[in-house]
C-alpha cells in the first residue's frame, strides 16, 4: 500500500528485455534507506518487489501482465522515475491510499500554464469513468491528486509547484503515456452495487 506521496525522482538504469519480463534496475538513493530485496517500492504508481539491491540501485522484475497493463514497458535506461516505498503504520497518509495497481494507461492532452500552477488534461478509457469524481482521488504515475473536473473520456488535475518540481508530471508533455489507479473505494463501492443489481 503507497499514499501517493513521491518520494523520490530515481532514473532508469538498465532494462534487460527477457522473452516475457523484463529485468529493471532503477537509481535512486532515498528510497533505499531501510530497504531489502522482498519489499515493494512503486515505480510511475506500478508496486515491484526489490530483487537486487546495491547502495546506489535496485532491481525488480517486471512480467508480461505488468508491461501489458502500465507504461513501464516504454521506458528506457536515463529515463526519471517517480519512487515511492510502501507505507508503514506510522506513516502520514498524505495522499490517499494507493495500491500500485495501474488500472489503465491514459496520456496528457494538454497543459495549461497559470502563475501558480499548470492544470492538466488527462484521457482515460471510457470504462473509467464511474470511478473518477469532482474533487476526488486519482493516482497519475504514482502521484496522488485531486481530480478538477471528471468527464467521460478524459479528466483535469491542478498541479501545484511541489508537484511540478518533485515529480515526473513536471515535464510530462501532450502525447506522453501515464499509469492511472482511480480510488480503490470507489472500485469496492461499485462492486458492491453491481453484484446486487443497483444501476447508476
Amino acid at each position: 500500500m503507497f499514499t501517493g506521496i513521491v518520494e523520490e525522482l530515481g532514473t532508469v538504469e538498465a532494462l534487460d528485455r527477457q522473452s516475457d519480463s523484463v529485468r529493471l534496475t532503477v537509481r535512486a538513493t532515498n528510497v533505499l534507506v531501510d530497504t531489502g530485496r522482498g519489499d515493494s517500492i512503486a515505480v510511475n504508481g506500478c508496486c515491484l518487489t526489490v530483487a537486487e539491491r546495491t547502495d546506489s540501485a535496485w532491481t525488480a522484475d517486471v512480467m508480461g501482465e505488468t508491461l501489458a497493463k502500465t507504461g513501464l514497458g516504454s521506458l528506457a535506461a536515463g529515463d526519471r522515475v517517480n519512487l515511492e516505498r510502501a507505507v508503514t503504520a506510522g506513516t502520514r497518509l498524505g495522499g490517499h491510499l494507493v495500491q500500485g495497481h495501474v488500472d489503465a494507461v491514459g496520456h496528457v492532452v494538454r497543459r495549461e500554464p497559470g502563475e501558480h500552477w499548470d492544470v492538466v488534461t488527462i484521457s482515460m478509457p471510457p470504462h473509467l469513468a464511474p470511478y473518477l469524481v469532482d474533487k476526488g482521488s486519482v493516482t497519475v504515475d504514482g502521484v496522488s491528486l485531486t481530480v478538477v473536473e471528471a468527464r467521460g473520456d478524459d479528466f483535469t488535475v491542478g498541479l501545484i509547484p511541489e508537484t511540478l518540481a518533485r515529480t515526473t508530471l513536471g515535464f510530462r508533455e501532450p502525447g506522453d503515456m501515464v499509469n492511472l489507479e482511480v480510488d480503490v473505494i470507489g472500485k469496492y463501492v461499485a462492486r458492491q452495487l453491481e453484484l446486487r443489481g443497483v444501476r447508476g
